[in-house]
């Protein structure tokens, strides 16, 4: 039995809403301090106190003036937000409506935590306080396109350190989608090249412009990370990830994770445990 609880986008009151709002206090009533993975983004935006968020075993300060943004899929935990005041904006990854922030939404890298320029504050204020604004107006008074045009406007004002990131090449997206549709099943990079109709290198090189990593690295990143999860959130043994994963058995599971790594995998699930 997993660990982790699943979150579904469902917006308050069956909307047929992309985005949605929510007050650091909301999250504290519905919080019970558990592990999470959603299918939407989470893009948090903090006013004000200190507390903290583990985003795939990686844990990342909230503090004044700040924001967080949790994309899907992302196992996350919010450790101490007990004196956090600030917003939350939740959103399913086809609500920006720009060329640049669908781009962005897209983007390989992310950032999980960055702080706001102060000179930038007043912008990322006045922006998402309209898109609050406008999320509490009566449903009948909000035009279908307008909170997401909002959401646009709070992404591009908030900057965050991946908006500079070159563009998204157009291979890596089905790319990327291959992998998270078939990494258990297979780890070859020449497997996604035969399926997706292209030469080896030609795949390598689009992941690369765009990670920094081949193909086979990327391949082996995100098995490692489901790998991580598997052993910290559901507790299982090497045997049962190797079932999981696709390896052939336990001792190979157990070499490939040592050699991505560094670490055994029952060495690096007690550390966590620890932890």
């Amino acid at each position: 039995m997993s660990v982790i609880r699943q979150m579904t986008y469902q917006p308050v009151g069956h909307r047929a809403a992309a985005v949605e709002t929510m007050t650091f206090d909301r999250l504290r009533k519905l919080n019970d301090g558990g592990t999470q993975r959603a299918d939407f983004h989470v893009l948090a935006v903090v006013d004000a106190g200190h507390g903290s968020v583990t985003v795939d075993f990686h844990r990342h300060p909230l503090e004044e003036r700040s924001a967080v943004w949790i994309p899907p899929g992302a196992v996350h935990r919010w450790d101490d937000i007990a004196g956090v005041a600030g917003h939350l904006v939740l959103f399913v990854p086809t609500a920006p409506v720009t060329h640049a922030t669908r781009e962005l939404v897209a983007s390989a890298d992310l950032a999980a935590h960055w702080s706001v320029p102060d000179a930038d504050w007043p912008y990322v204020e006045a922006a998402r306080d309209h898109l609050l604004l406008e999320a509490s107006a009566p449903l009948e008074n909000v035009p279908t396109e307008l909170p997401q045009i909002l959401l646009s406007a709070v992404i591009a004002r908030l900057r965050p350190p991946h908006a500079q990131a070159r563009s998204t090449h157009p291979l890596f997206l089905v790319f990327r989608s291959s992998v998270e549709a078939h990494f258990r099943e297979h780890h070859s990079a020449g497997y996604y090249a035969r399926t997706l109709g292209y030469a080896p290198r030609t795949l390598s090189r689009a992941v690369q412009q765009v990670t920094g990593r081949t193909a086979k690295a990327y391949i082996v990143d995100r098995i490692v990370l489901e790998a991580k999860r598997l052993l910290a959130h559901d507790h299982l043994t090497a045997a049962r990830c190797a079932a999981t994963l696709g390896f052939p058995d336990a001792s190979n599971f157990s070499l490939f994770f040592r050699k991505a790594t560094g670490i055994r995998p029952g060495a690096w699930q007690a550390a966590v445990a620890v932890e």
